[in-house]
Protein backbone atom coordinates (compact mmCIF):
# COMPACT_ATOMS: atom_id res chain seq x y z
CA UNK A 1 0.00 0.00 0.00
CA UNK A 2 2.50 2.53 1.14
CA UNK A 3 4.51 1.53 -1.78
CA UNK A 4 2.22 1.95 -4.48
CA UNK A 5 1.50 5.27 -2.86
CA UNK A 6 4.83 6.34 -2.96
CA UNK A 7 5.55 4.78 -6.96
CA UNK A 8 2.10 6.83 -8.00
CA UNK A 9 3.39 10.34 -6.17
CA UNK A 10 6.74 9.44 -8.16
CA UNK A 11 4.78 9.65 -11.37
CA UNK A 12 2.68 12.28 -11.08
CA UNK A 13 5.56 14.36 -9.65
CA UNK A 14 7.55 12.67 -13.36
CA UNK A 15 4.54 13.72 -15.64
CA UNK A 16 4.28 17.41 -13.74
CA UNK A 17 8.09 17.50 -14.30
CA UNK A 18 7.51 16.52 -17.81
CA UNK A 19 4.32 18.84 -18.63
CA UNK A 20 6.35 21.68 -17.37
CA UNK A 21 8.92 21.04 -19.47
CA UNK A 22 6.44 20.97 -22.21
CA UNK A 23 5.00 24.35 -21.34
CA UNK A 24 8.31 26.10 -21.29
CA UNK A 25 9.17 24.85 -24.54
CA UNK A 26 6.27 26.45 -26.05
CA UNK A 27 6.32 29.60 -23.82
CA UNK A 28 9.93 30.25 -23.32
CA UNK A 29 11.40 33.39 -24.95
CA UNK A 30 14.60 32.39 -27.23
CA UNK A 31 16.41 28.84 -28.08
CA UNK A 32 18.71 29.06 -25.20
CA UNK A 33 15.88 29.38 -22.68
CA UNK A 34 14.19 26.67 -24.21
CA UNK A 35 16.99 24.20 -24.04
CA UNK A 36 17.72 24.46 -21.00
CA UNK A 37 13.80 24.08 -19.71
CA UNK A 38 13.93 20.37 -21.61
CA UNK A 39 17.46 19.50 -20.59
CA UNK A 40 16.79 19.74 -16.68
CA UNK A 41 12.65 19.09 -16.01
CA UNK A 42 12.42 16.57 -18.73
CA UNK A 43 15.63 14.39 -17.82
CA UNK A 44 14.00 14.69 -13.81
CA UNK A 45 10.76 13.73 -14.99
CA UNK A 46 11.57 10.92 -16.81
CA UNK A 47 13.63 10.41 -13.62
CA UNK A 48 11.01 10.30 -11.38
CA UNK A 49 8.63 8.37 -13.64
CA UNK A 50 11.55 5.53 -14.29
CA UNK A 51 12.03 5.38 -10.07
CA UNK A 52 8.32 5.07 -9.46
CA UNK A 53 8.15 2.09 -12.32
CA UNK A 54 10.32 0.85 -10.65
CA UNK A 55 8.57 0.77 -6.93
CA UNK A 56 5.70 -1.07 -9.19
CA UNK A 57 7.39 -3.62 -10.77
CA UNK A 58 10.00 -4.78 -8.02
CA UNK A 59 12.01 -7.03 -9.62
CA UNK A 60 16.75 -7.39 -9.86
CA UNK A 61 16.21 -6.75 -13.93
CA UNK A 62 13.43 -4.35 -13.44
CA UNK A 63 16.16 -2.49 -10.77
CA UNK A 64 19.33 -2.89 -13.52
CA UNK A 65 17.34 -1.31 -16.03
CA UNK A 66 15.70 1.53 -14.54
CA UNK A 67 18.84 2.78 -12.57
CA UNK A 68 21.18 1.94 -15.86
CA UNK A 69 18.27 4.41 -17.65
CA UNK A 70 18.35 6.94 -14.85
CA UNK A 71 21.97 7.09 -15.40
CA UNK A 72 22.30 7.57 -18.80
CA UNK A 73 19.40 10.23 -19.06
CA UNK A 74 20.92 12.21 -16.00
CA UNK A 75 24.18 12.38 -17.82
CA UNK A 76 23.62 12.61 -21.55
CA UNK A 77 20.00 15.08 -21.08
CA UNK A 78 22.36 17.97 -19.51
CA UNK A 79 24.95 17.56 -21.87
CA UNK A 80 23.09 16.78 -25.33
CA UNK A 81 21.35 20.22 -24.02
CA UNK A 82 24.38 22.33 -23.81
CA UNK A 83 25.59 20.59 -27.24
CA UNK A 84 22.38 21.50 -28.92
CA UNK A 85 22.36 25.49 -27.27
CA UNK A 86 25.81 25.64 -28.37
CA UNK A 87 25.11 24.68 -31.68
CA UNK A 88 22.38 27.32 -31.99
CA UNK A 89 24.45 30.04 -30.88
CA UNK A 90 27.24 28.99 -33.50
CA UNK A 91 24.15 29.28 -36.03
CA UNK A 92 23.21 32.15 -35.48
CA UNK A 93 19.87 31.87 -33.02
CA UNK A 94 19.10 35.19 -31.76
CA UNK A 95 19.26 35.96 -28.25
CA UNK A 96 15.69 37.05 -26.68
CA UNK A 97 15.56 40.26 -25.88
CA UNK A 98 15.26 40.59 -21.96
CA UNK A 99 19.26 39.47 -22.26
CA UNK A 100 21.56 42.04 -20.88
CA UNK A 101 24.98 39.79 -21.13
CA UNK A 102 26.32 37.59 -23.81
CA UNK A 103 28.69 35.19 -21.75
CA UNK A 104 29.82 32.96 -25.31
CA UNK A 105 30.85 36.46 -26.91
CA UNK A 106 31.56 38.48 -23.65
CA UNK A 107 29.71 42.07 -25.15
CA UNK A 108 26.72 43.32 -23.68
CA UNK A 109 23.60 43.45 -25.43
CA UNK A 110 21.92 45.77 -24.57
CA UNK A 111 24.33 49.17 -24.72
CA UNK A 112 24.58 49.01 -20.35
CA UNK A 113 28.16 48.36 -19.07
CA UNK A 114 29.17 44.98 -17.42
CA UNK A 115 28.56 45.63 -13.54
CA UNK A 116 30.42 42.39 -12.36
Amino acid sequence: MIRTALALALLLLGTALISISAVGLVRLPDVYHRMNAVAKAASLGLSCVLLGVLLLIPSVRTAVVVLVAVGLQLFTAPVGGYALARAAYRAGAPLAPITRYDELDGRVVDGRPDTG
